[in-house]
């Protein structure tokens, strides 16, 4: 039976994956986003104590 023979099969994916895995790759990491994160400063706000009357 030829689908018990794994030589051709064996041949297609591999094939197959090394060139999935050549094309892929450099494609997805050049993608880019286009909101970037911007950094937040270190700096604690000063806050200032309330001066509320409490009757």
């Amino acid at each position: 039976m030829p689908q018990l023979d794994p030589s051709p099969w064996f041949a297609i994916l591999i094939f197959s994956w090394t060139i999935i895995l050549t094309i892929l790759p450099p494609k997805v990491l050049a993608h880019e986003f286009p909101n970037d994160p911007t950094t937040q400063s270190t700096q604690k706000p000063k806050t200032e104590a309330w001066t509320w009357p409490w009757h």
